[in-house]
């Protein structure tokens, strides 16, 4: 360590006390005074009595150690940065947040554009219905980010042990169905508290409120708005034909979907008969629906 110059060297160990010990640097004096030898080194005062007159440094902050012991050196003081901001943009989602419904526009407003704006669709339908393929293109179309999330391609994830339902409803094909849920529940809530808007296709029965639309909403929340897509029975049968793979189910099948689907008549739930419509011709559809969904949100 570098001394000022002219500062004098700590005192030598004396009996009784710990090598530096209580040592006070004295001032420094330009000249000897008159009628005062130079001698050696002061000697620090003992511990209990007063140090001797004299000009006497500015106390440090820190205490000095009880004698016979070194203080350990102070640990270095690190300023904190200026904190960056999270450049992903991503923003942490809230456990169990669900998404809350889409504020409704003041009387006076003009109709909400549906495409514009933030919104948790379930596109319902049974097999052949087109759900996924309107879905799709209903995503790919909006003017803010939009995500599709399929039930059928999240239960799909599962590859060995997969429960086909075509080989009949059972225990494992009911968990991966409820597992598959939940998780597109939860890839709902995070899209939208990024501010990705999400739709959802699902082949929900009517008569199962607990298991499927009451399931779908605890797991996205209570601004989830569920649209029916139901069209005849001749159309859903030819389109299921088209299809290949676990995805092709028996007529008999399609006909019992089918009728299980009637049942959302009477639910107050929109529903949309696309029987005539393409998928763009649907998609137009759906945004009117769904603009009279925001401005009044159905009761389910």
């Amino acid at each position: 360590m570098q001394h000022a110059v002219g500062s004098p060297l700590p005192p030598p160990h004396q009996p009784g006390q710990g090598p530096h010990a209580g040592w006070v640097p004295a001032a420094h004096h330009p000249g000897p005074h008159p009628g005062v030898s130079q001698g050696p080194a002061p000697v620090p005062p003992s511990p209990g009595f007063p140090a001797p007159p004299g000009p006497v440094p500015p106390t440090p902050q820190q205490p000095p150690a009880p004698a016979g012991l070194v203080p350990p050196p102070a640990p270095p003081r690190h300023t904190a940065g200026p904190q960056t901001p999270d450049s992903t943009g991503h923003v942490p989602l809230p456990p169990g947040g669900p998404v809350g419904a889409p504020a409704a526009p003041p009387a006076a407003a003009t109709a909400p554009d549906p495409t514009a704006t933030t919104l948790a669709v379930l596109l319902i339908g049974p097999a052949g219905a087109g759900k996924t393929s309107v879905a799709k293109y209903w995503a790919d179309h909006r003017r803010v980010p939009t995500a599709h999330i399929s039930l059928d391609d999240v239960r799909e994830w599962v590859r060995s042990g997969f429960a086909d339902p075509q080989s009949g409803w059972n225990d494992n094909s009911e968990a991966q169905y409820r597992l598959a849920r939940r998780t597109c529940g939860f890839a709902a809530r995070n899209f939208l508290a990024n501010g990705i808007s999400c739709i959802l296709d699902d082949a929900v029965f009517p008569d199962r409120p607990v298991v499927g639309l009451g399931g779908w909403k605890r797991h996205v929340g209570p601004g989830l708005l569920p649209v029916v897509l139901l069209p005849g029975l001749d159309v859903v049968l030819e389109r299921n034909a088209e299809r290949t793979g676990n995805r092709r189910l028996t007529d008999e099948e399609v006909a019992r979907i089918h009728g299980r689907m009637a049942g959302w008549y009477g639910s107050g739930l929109p529903i949309v008969d696309n029987s005539q419509l393409d998928v763009p011709g649907t998609a137009r559809v759906l945004d009117e629906v769904l603009a009279r969904a925001i401005a009044s949100p159905p009761s389910w």
